[in-house]
């Protein structure tokens, strides 16, 4: 994917010495790319799998966080609304 980018971007300023507004696109190729592009590929990496030996102590703590956050929401919830906790509950049951 990258060297997709890569030359896509140089044949965007080959073509710019012409016309100045494929540099602003080859720009904002570029943007998207390090923007969206980069951080697909850097997840898959063998290196960041769960149970990988020094595998970063933040993912879990990020996943932890998310879920006590998650949870303290869901408990609001029923406080908040009983009568529809309930309903939810019996049709879960169900």
């Amino acid at each position: 994917m990258g060297t997709i980018v890569l030359s896509g971007t140089v044949v965007l300023v080959v073509l710019g010495f012409e016309n100045h507004i494929w540099w602003l696109a080859a720009v904002a190729v570029l943007f998207l790319y390090v923007q969206y592009g980069r951080g697909t590929s850097s997840t898959s990496s063998p290196s960041s799998s769960p149970g990988a030996p020094g595998s970063a102590p933040g993912n879990y703590r990020a996943y932890r966080d998310r879920r006590d956050k998650q949870a303290r929401w869901e408990r609001r919830y029923r406080r908040e609304r009983p009568f529809e906790s309930r309903r939810q509950a019996r049709e879960k049951g169900n």
